[in-house]
């Protein structure tokens, strides 16, 4: 990556050219074009859910079904630090844009698995067992998706503005989920709920892995930001190198990361089933919310961007732990009982202005922590942790838990994270090590 001015004082911010400007900013909407796929393909899988259960699951309960679908959900999670490892190790040893251009390639084929797999009546026990093989194999693409891609687009964007330009990683992460959700309500419309479970829910698949294509396209046009000399370093990419190192910042990292990815995950992907399950609401109806919820939480990540370059980072993260902690026993608990569509949405676009203090500024926050030649794989493995023990496990605990009687002890388990991550919030310095000086 070329530099406006390579003599800067430090802790100044660089004057861009407009050319350069325009060049960061066509490298920040090319990966963002690959997370959005590479999220699409993810989450289909758990707003489609309701349709394909039966057909890979025998025939069984509502809430038992939803059960095995969330546990493939949740093993898909399992590999994401195997994948945050493996794609954060390529990323900083032989460049971002290779290990950003795999791991899209490999979501390409999941979802295609995914899209032609027979199901239980046609091949018995084989189906969900194919169906988990499909998940593991996306689990590994995504585990090393987050960490490289927030990496790159952290050193890419504009100094003085890495809050604001780094966000939108996950405007495109949410972008992926809303448009797994507008699909599924399209298809809600063009066909009937007999056609959907008998074969419509594979047309999202295939459009995953379409538009996969187009993102292996764009990310092989972008520009490298792994120097020469970073990627040389005898410790690049190497787990001793981390924990030799960076023990105290990966352990921060993931102490935060485990309380976000929980909410993250209660209030989208779960949510859906939330409203259907527990507050009674039709599919469609809940599908609806969550369309216009998760359209409007993706706007708000820039302004809480932009809010963490003026404010700090430091204190966007306390002010969601605290927030966080406060609201969530509330928000949920009166959810339970709202009938009114109009009500539900403001109380889950309530609970994500909150989550937005910290997926706003979820990649930048992780990236300032750790030097280049280790930077992927510290944000990478440290997220992919806590979000296979956390984030991927949210629905199941949460239909476990409902199972046997106590739905609110749900509530309380996110409340505790919240505590905890504003706790590490605490720990965070108020000027992070790395990248404000870099240019």
């Amino acid at each position: 990556m070329s530099t406006a001015a390579s003599a800067i004082a430090p802790g100044s911010v660089p004057h861009y050219t407009a050319a350069e400007k325009r060049h960061r900013i066509f490298s920040i909407v090319a990966a963002s074009s690959g997370n959005l796929v590479e999220w699409f393909d993810f989450y289909v899988y758990a707003f489609s859910a309701l349709y394909f259960a039966p057909a890979f699951f025998p025939k069984s309960d509502p809430t038992a079904q939803l059960l095995n679908t969330a546990g493939v959900f949740a093993a898909g999670f399992l590999m994401r630090p195997i994948g945050g490892w493996l794609f954060g190790r390529i990323a900083d040893r032989q460049g971002r844009k290779t290990s950003m251009v795999i791991s899209v390639t490999m979501m390409c084929g999941g979802s295609l698995l995914i899209a032609c797999l027979p199901t239980y009546a046609s091949i018995g026990a084989w189906a969900p067992f194919l169906l988990l093989v499909a998940r593991l194999f996306q689990g590994l693409s995504v585990g090393g998706e987050y960490g490289t891609t927030a990496t790159y687009m952290s050193e890419v964007a504009l100094r003085g503005q890495r809050g604001f330009f780094s966000s939108f990683q996950y405007v495109t992460l949410i972008g992926g989920q809303l448009l797994a959700v507008l699909v599924v309500v399209a298809l809600q419309q063009l066909l009937s709920n007999d056609e959907l479970k008998a074969w419509g829910w594979r047309i999202p698949f295939v459009i995953g892995a379409l538009t996969a294509v187009v993102a292996l396209y764009l990310r092989r046009s972008l520009t490298e930001t792994a120097s020469a000399e970073s990627r040389a370093n005898k410790e690049a990419g190497t787990i001793a190198g981390l924990f030799k190192h960076h023990k105290a910042a990966f352990f921060t990292v993931l102490g935060y990361t485990a309380g976000g990815s929980l909410i993250f995950y209660t209030f989208t992907t779960y949510m859906q089933k939330y409203l259907v399950n527990s507050a009674g609401m039709s599919i469609k109806t809940a599908s609806g919310i969550m369309t216009f919820a998760l359209f409007t939480y993706m706007c708000l990540q820039p302004v809480f961007g932009a809010l963490s370059d003026r404010i700090g980072r430091r204190n966007n993260m306390l002010l969601f732990g605290a927030l966080g902690a406060l609201a969530t026993v509330p928000i949920m608990t009166t959810l339970n009982h709202v009938t009114n569509p109009y009500i539900a949405f403001l109380l889950i676009i309530l609970a994500l202005v909150i989550v937005s203090f910290y997926t706003s500024i979820s990649g930048i926050v992780k990236a300032e922590m750790f030097p280049p030649e280790i930077r992927a794989l510290g944000v990478g493995l440290a997220y992919a942790v806590a979000n296979a023990i956390f984030g991927g496990s949210a629905e199941y605990v949460a239909l476990g838990l409902k199972s046997i009687g106590h739905e609110s002890a749900f509530f309380w388990y996110v409340t505790v994270m919240m505590v905890i991550a504003f706790l590490v919030a605490l720990r965070l310095p108020r000027r992070a090590s790395y990248l404000h000086d870099d240019h």
